[in-house]
């Protein structure tokens, strides 16, 4: 069976634990990367904000629920997944660190946060993307279609070695990739388009971690 690590608490991540298991991946999630060692992928969830000073800004007070150490563990891993060449997945958060550790910086905060923020009583905002042609998604999904979201900060510089693959209507970065690496981000939540979780009004976000596992072998 195939391992994908997550860094944190399975109690507080328990969607992405539920949408790799019903593919049939096992998930492992723990504080201590040595459990990471013999993972086949490596799923960066979504969380808090990064830490500016990591990609050279000062807080404009607009970053916010920052775990510095959760930040740094992560780099950490994306380094050893990508030296040893293991597939990873990012998602929300997952797509802003990634860029960060390829040399990339982070919007604080967008101007057209509203339409992709989410909302104490509405949730999830559901909008739609372009996929770029030959990108993972428009083989997945098509050129346009619909995601949820639930993030006010957004990928500015692009990192050197990704590419972009999906955007917003507002220019929004919605996804990256570099196949050679074998690194796709997105900007939305999957796991919870998923299942038991899937919606109406989105693509299915099953596709995705069925991708994501095909790689991991």
């Amino acid at each position: 069976m195939r391992k994908i690590f997550i860094y944190g608490d399975r109690g507080l991540l328990r969607n992405y634990a539920d949408a790799l298991e019903f593919c049939g991946a096992r998930a492992i999630f723990a504080q201590n990367t040595e459990y990471a060692h013999d993972c086949s992928g490596l799923l960066l969830p979504g969380g808090g904000d990064i830490d500016p000073a990591l990609y050279g800004q000062e807080n404009t007070g607009e970053s916010y629920n920052i775990d510095r150490e959760r930040d740094e563990k992560e780099l950490e891993l994306i380094r050893a997944f990508s030296v040893t060449h293991r597939p990873i997945l990012g998602i929300c958060k997952g797509i802003q660190i990634l860029n960060v550790a390829f040399g990339g910086d982070l919007i604080q905060h967008l101007d057209t946060s509203k339409a992709h923020r989410w909302d104490g009583q509405t949730g999830d905002q559901i909008h739609e993307i372009t996929a770029h042609p030959g990108s993972f998604l428009s083989a997945l999904y098509g050129e346009r279609f619909f995601v949820n979201s639930a993030h006010h900060q957004g990928v500015g510089k692009i990192a050197a070695g990704l590419t972009l693959s999906a955007e917003a209507g507002d220019g929004v970065v919605e996804a990256l990739e570099a196949p050679e690496k074998q690194i796709y981000t997105v900007q939305w939540h999957p796991e919870r388009m998923s299942y038991h979780k899937s919606r109406t009004d989105t693509v299915d976000g099953r596709y995705l971690f069925e991708f994501f596992l095909n790689l991991c072998g």
